[in-house]
């Protein structure tokens, strides 16, 4: 993880450079990343709750809203971390996610799907997963690691737009956006990689929170079995959040290769290896 970010960093320090040599009035192009950057960044959890169709519910919106508060909020005193929000997302996909730039301000997720199919001691599995996810601040640094990324992909896919016909034949023009394209496709198998170690580091969480490595196990399997017969229709509305979820949505092989989250064999075969390891202890 540290190596990835390392490569990252040293990654968009050259990016930096090059659009620093070849344009002499950056102003622009910074002011439009601090305010992508701002946007980003504060209202990353709203966007995220609003692209599922999640609502924040309160402990007397229903039993499951009881249910989920007295959850998160045993698991939040045993991870000494404040109580983010609860919201549920009406979807039979069974998922859950967490979200917000800071342990203050975020917001724990799950959907009908999931509460439907497993029982309380996986959903507290899956539950302290996106409670080590909110401790170890993962939103943020995938939001920071995601940013000039994203900026790369806005002038590949803009850049020859900007200036008209007389700056297509630029020279530094098409040296940034070949600079930029460079940028992207190397930070995509990066933030990639580095989005799978998190979801590791996630897992183990979850298992030191609630000491029950086989009870988050035992949910994974049984999450990436009902993906499978989830309608097509639910799973295109919600794909858009694959990267937040515990286990992201099945796509083709391409999808899998560059996948946000490890399998879920050597998850449910390292959390197995922590359970046999607490059981020696």
């Amino acid at each position: 993880m540290a190596l990835t970010m390392f490569l990252l960093f040293a990654l968009y320090i050259v990016f930096a450079g090059v659009l620093a040599f070849y344009f002499t009035n950056l102003s622009v192009v910074v002011g439009f990343m601090a305010i992508f950057l701002f946007a980003q960044f504060f209202f990353s959890d709203k966007i995220a709750l609003y692209s599922m169709g999640a609502h924040v519910v309160d402990e007397d919106d229903g039993p499951q809203a009881r249910k989920l508060h007295a959850i998160v909020g045993r698991l939040s005193q045993q991870a000494d971390l404040p109580k983010p929000k609860v919201a549920i997302a009406d979807t039979r996909v069974p998922n859950a996610f967490a979200t917000g730039r800071s342990q203050k301000s975020s917001a724990v997720c799950v959907t009908t799907g999931l509460m439907d199919t497993l029982d309380d001691d996986e959903l507290e599995g899956v539950i302290a997963h996106e409670l080590a996810h909110v401790k170890n601040r993962d939103v943020m640094v995938m939001t920071i690691a995601s940013f000039l990324s994203s900026i790369a992909f806005l002038i590949v896919r803009w850049g020859w737009l900007f200036g008209g016909d007389d700056n297509r034949q630029n020279v530094p023009v098409i040296v940034a956006i070949i600079a930029s394209l460079v940028v992207w496709i190397i930070s995509y198998l990066l933030i990639r990689a580095l989005s799978r170690y998190r979801e590791y580091a996630a897992d183990r969480g979850a298992a030191v929170i609630t000491g029950r490595p086989s009870a988050l196990a035992s949910a994974l399997l049984k999450i990436s079995g009902r993906m499978d017969n989830v309608p097509k229709r639910d799973m295109r509305d919600s794909s858009e959040m694959n990267a937040f979820f515990i286990i992201p949505i099945k796509s083709d092989l391409i999808g899998r290769l560059f996948s946000t989250h490890p399998s879920t064999e050597n998850r449910v075969e390292r959390l197995r290896d922590m359970e046999r390891e607490m059981e020696t202890v």
